[in-house]
């Protein structure tokens, strides 16, 4: 005979959450590479976020882009493989990438275009919805 669990109230997920975010190490992002015309395009899974939360920082020789906890509800999984979010990659760039940053995040999928040219500054961005 099954048990109804009753639905954790929203001070429970604001506490799971905080607690994840807190003892958790972000997760590293599988990641693919490849050049397009006039720029390099990083692709990553990040399921379960939104742009607002991911942030993509453009430096001299990387691009490093992270997404903090969606939501982490108080639950007792059998398998537990991955999270809602705790994201964090960095990807060293080649030579003659750096001179601006693009991204977008749809359908679970950041796209992070780094533009050709020379690095002159660093520079942080949210990647826009489609």
């Amino acid at each position: 005979m099954a048990t109804s669990e009753q639905k954790p109230s929203h001070q429970e997920v604001l506490d799971a959450t905080a607690d994840a975010e807190a003892t958790r190490p972000p997760q590293a992002v599988p990641v693919n590479v490849y050049e397009a015309t006039g720029a390099l395009v990083v692709l990553a899974p990040m399921p379960a976020v939104q742009p607002g939360d991911v942030t993509v920082e453009l430096r001299p020789g990387t691009v490093r882009f992270h997404a903090r906890v969606r939501s982490a509800g108080p639950r007792r999984y059998l398998v537990n493989e991955w999270d809602y979010g705790g994201y964090e990659r960095e990807v060293e760039l080649p030579e003659g990438y750096g001179s601006g940053v693009e991204a977008t995040l749809t359908n679970g999928q950041l796209a992070i275009r780094v533009l050709r040219g020379d690095a002159t500054t660093e520079v942080t961005v949210s990647p826009s919805g489609s």
